[in-house]
């Protein structure tokens, strides 16, 4: 055993930001897969998946840009994964190696923007899900019809509910989650198993849109397919940054690669069929397609369906909620304030911001939300260049623990600032959104994640270059970290 004397700042460390030791990491491999299961069954998924379509896509290209997205998401996420298994620790701690203890605040505060306005907009489309069951079961909930800041009273009472539910969930920390992972995951994708074959019955077949040729060719197929794929990772873009949050509670590398591979490019290649054949069916039933589930549960009008498909929709949302948007933001500010704030009042302090978002409002500027969204997900990609550049390039995957929790270390930079990595973020990012602007550089925006990431990865290690690394200070072996009475020990 070994004593490290370095005593950390009490305002960058505190017991939810120490490393987990591997004897107290509760996840396997099948608790990752089903995380990821659980995220990936989410309306917006949904949404856009069979929304690819729309775009002049057929079918079997749909899966083409889904797989070629979801791909190149694996393989960043099990990269950026890399240094939370090996160290348990968190996206805000890690990210001080290249930013800075002082600078690694902004890519943290933009993270955490981005997970609780994802969970405030993704629990209120919940919240219609719960407001649909209870009006085809009990009728007279739509005599709550008195209207308050913009919604109705029934519409106040189902967004309680599903708050509620989110609380409960947290409420009962990280163990909790893994085991509701561990059933939302695979009961959402039997739903979903259902949910297509309705569509294959009605469609008598593998429906109408699966027939249905390409409206896409040439140079605009390309720059439409390029676009479809950055968009999917768009979705995806900020939870690349923060997934050591995740993966420091996974028992070994291999199970964060073979959790993480089940989890998402295989169930978003099955998931995906799904949406498409959902959709379909209801070109035949109806006449036009209803991309917007919670609508599909409204125009079947069957009693059973909707309290089953409603029952789906909240228990996919929850799942992706918890882990992607309330777990991220909850770190981000626990980083904020480690003296004053835990795991738990942090879950709290997500649920109240995410309600001050109102959501219900800003559902009627839906291009308005997306659009900043997008560009939000778009300087994202920037950070995890950084990222990947420090950890696997820079620093070899070698870090100092102690260091990572005192302003005066190894990774001061300049005034606890990384110039390097906050340089390349800022010209990264300004590739990477240009585009959403200039119209004559539209062609950025749609490749906005790969730009992003290419350019700033590239930038940091250049200008990077000046700086020298103390190879004496750094702990090849260090997985087994504990904090006792202000000091580090090792096993």
């Amino acid at each position: 055993m070994t004593t490290l004397p370095l005593a950390p700042d009490p305002k960058l460390y505190n017991d939810d930001l120490a490393p987990v030791p591997h004897d107290r990491r509760p996840w396997n491999w099948l608790n990752l897969a089903t995380i990821w299961m659980g995220m990936v069954h989410n309306i917006v998924v949904y949404e856009a998946a069979a929304g690819l379509m729309a775009l002049g896509f057929s079918a079997v290209e749909c899966l083409e840009v889904v797989a070629v997205a979801y791909a190149v998401l694996f393989i960043a996420m099990c990269l950026n994964a890399v240094s939370g298994t090996r160290y348990g620790l968190p996206f805000c701690v890690l990210i001080r190696s290249a930013f800075g203890p002082v600078g690694a605040q902004l890519p943290v505060l933009l993270r955490g923007f981005c997970a609780i306005f994802w969970f405030s907009v993704q629990a209120y489309a919940a919240s219609q899900a719960v407001d649909a069951i209870m009006m085809t079961v009990w009728p007279a909930w739509q005599t709550l019809s008195i209207t308050w800041l913009g919604m109705t009273m029934h519409g106040w009472c189902a967004l309680a509910l599903i708050w509620a539910l989110h609380g409960w969930i947290m409420n009962h920390g990280i163990q909790s989650i893994g085991r509701f992972e561990l059933v939302a995951g695979p009961l959402v994708i039997i739903m979903g198993a259902g949910a297509a074959l309705w569509g294959l019955s009605v469609g008598h077949g593998i429906g109408p849109l699966f027939a249905l040729p390409s409206h896409l060719h040439g140079w605009a197929f390309a720059g439409t397919f390029a676009g479809g794929v950055t968009g999917i990772m768009g979705m995806w873009a900020s939870f690349a940054v923060n997934v050591p949050d995740l993966s420091r509670f996974v028992r070994s590398q291999r199970d964060q690669i073979i959790g993480q591979f089940i989890g998402l490019p295989v169930t978003a290649l099955i998931f995906t069929p799904m949406a498409i054949v959902t959709t379909s069916a209801t070109v035949i039933v109806f006449g036009h397609a209803i991309w917007n589930p919670v609508d599909l549960l409204l125009a079947l009008n069957n009693t059973t369906v909707t309290l089953l498909g409603g029952a789906t929709i909240v228990i996919a949302t929850l799942s992706v909620n918890v882990v992607a948007n309330i777990m991220p933001a909850c770190y981000d500010l626990i980083n904020l304030m480690p003296r004053r704030l835990d795991f738990h009042r942090s879950a709290y302090l997500v649920l109240i911001l995410g309600l001050a978002f109102m959501p219900w409002l800003w559902f009627t500027q839906a291009t308005s939300v997306f659009a900043l969204l997008n560009i939000i997900s778009g300087l994202l990609g920037p950070v995890t260049g950084v990222m990947l550049a420090d950890y696997f390039v820079r620093r070899r995957q070698l870090l100092s623990l102690p260091d990572l929790y005192r302003r005066d270390g190894l990774y001061e930079g300049l005034y606890g600032w990384g110039v390097a990595a906050i340089l390349a973020f800022i010209i990264g990012g300004f590739l990477a959104v240009i585009g959403a602007f200039v119209p004559t550089l539209a062609l950025l925006n749609k490749l906005s994640w790969f730009v992003g990431c290419g350019v700033s990865f590239t930038l940091y290690l250049v200008f990077s270059q000046s700086g020298s690394i103390d190879k004496r200070r750094l702990l090849p072996n260090v997985p087994r970290v504990r904090h006792e009475q202000g000091e580090y020990v090792t096993e």
